[in-house]
């Protein structure tokens, strides 16, 4: 018997990593012959770099960048066990969680960071980059990114405008010669689980900005930013229809525009980058989960990419996770057999987290059991 487990993190208690490692202690201890396969998943959000550096025997790279609001902020990226892929999470760059509350405000934040991480990953010669996007503390539309890279947007004096999505509306002309020419010879993959486009009432500013500090004022001038921008920018007006070019405040936008990236699903990238179907095609079952699976878990997220590459080979699918909601139970139309809670009584949030190691083993153990039972497998 082979018994793959490939979880997402369980957010605030547990990395991928941890989380695989808890399901098949819990499950060992009743089914101790199997072969069990580790594949610690991601969907382009948070995790995503420690996820496939697990997952790939990688190394995680110490950067010191560019904050949203201009200060130095401790940064990193992954280069995978090919030692030719590098994985970037903007976030780590350019986070909501690197600006105070008080201090959030998108009209002044910058994605620099992000561009210098891409910078230090070209550094290290790699021929594949990915670059997680989501979480982000932005609304410029991945100038600062661009800038950081050798990209110019100049004013009608013909000088560097500011950082921030406020800094947009003096942009009169884009100069991409001074791109980093490597960037030419490297693939760029863009991981998103977004389909908002660039503007408008669905847009980056409009769905994301009040999160970031943006009041309903703010919002506006935001949008007409953007929308400038992609009236300027080369097929910026076609570019910013698509799906996903406004996540991480229009970050989307400026990787396809500028970096001639691809922007994919994802879970789709990281099932590709960890050999998914390949590892998972002479599986007996296959364990997925996450902190929470609810009704928003059929749109791109970890269980479900999981569920989706399983049932192409017709593979029995389990998903366990901190809780399930109400309309949780729509995920059993999108390949998952089977639900686990780990948290079998009422429960503190905190004290959850706390034991959620315990908790989890504990459930796969019981998940072990009912699978024991199930298929006669003898003691």
């Amino acid at each position: 018997m082979k018994i793959v487990i490939a979880p997402d993190s369980f957010k605030e208690s547990m990395t991928a990593l941890e989380a695989a490692q808890s399901i098949e202690k819990g499950m060992k201890a009743v089914i101790p012959d199997a072969e069990y396969q580790l594949l610690p998943m991601a969907d382009g959000g948070e995790g995503t770099v420690q996820s496939l550096v697990d997952a790939t025997g990688g190394t995680i790279r110490e950067r010191s960048v560019t904050g949203p609001l201009g200060e130095d902020v401790p940064a990193f990226f992954g280069i995978l066990g090919d030692g030719k892929t590098a994985v970037i999470e903007m976030a780590a760059a350019s986070g909501l969680h690197l600006v105070e509350p008080s201090k959030r405000n998108p009209l002044l934040t910058t994605s620099r960071g992000t561009g210098e991480l891409i910078r230090a990953a070209l550094d290290e010669g790699v021929s594949h980059i990915i670059v997680g996007i989501g979480g982000s503390a932005t609304n410029d539309g991945g100038v600062g990114m661009t800038q950081a890279l050798g990209g110019r947007f100049l004013n009608e004096q013909g000088q560097e405008i500011g950082p921030g999505g406020g800094a947009l509306s003096t942009i009169s002309s884009i100069d991409l010669s001074l791109l980093d020419p490597r960037l030419e010879s490297v693939k760029l993959e863009v991981a998103c689980d977004v389909t908002n486009p660039l503007t408008g009432p669905t847009g980056a500013s409009a769905i994301f900005g009040p999160q970031k500090g943006a009041d309903p004022e703010m919002v506006d001038i935001l949008d007409q930013n953007l929308a400038h921008l992609a009236s300027i920018a080369p097929s910026g007006e076609e570019i910013a229809s698509k799906a996903g070019t406004g996540a991480a405040g229009g970050l989307g936008f400026a990787l396809l525009a500028f970096l001639n990236a691809e922007l994919n699903c994802g879970i789709d990238i990281v099932l590709k980058a960890l050999k998914f179907s390949e590892n998972v095609k002479n599986a007996s079952f296959v364990i997925t989960g996450e902190g929470r699976i609810d009704g928003q878990t059929i749109y791109g997220k970890t269980p479900i990419g999981v569920a989706k590459a399983a049932k192409e080979f017709g593979i029995p699918v389990i998903g366990i996770a901190g809780s399930l909601t109400d309309d949780s139970r729509v995920v059993y139309d999108h390949g998952i057999d089977a639900l686990f809670s780990i948290v079998s009584g009422i429960m503190e949030l905190p004290e959850a987290f706390s034991q959620a190691t315990h908790l989890l083993e504990r459930a796969s153990r019981d998940v072990a059991a009912v699978l024991k039972m199930g298929i006669g497998i003898s003691k």
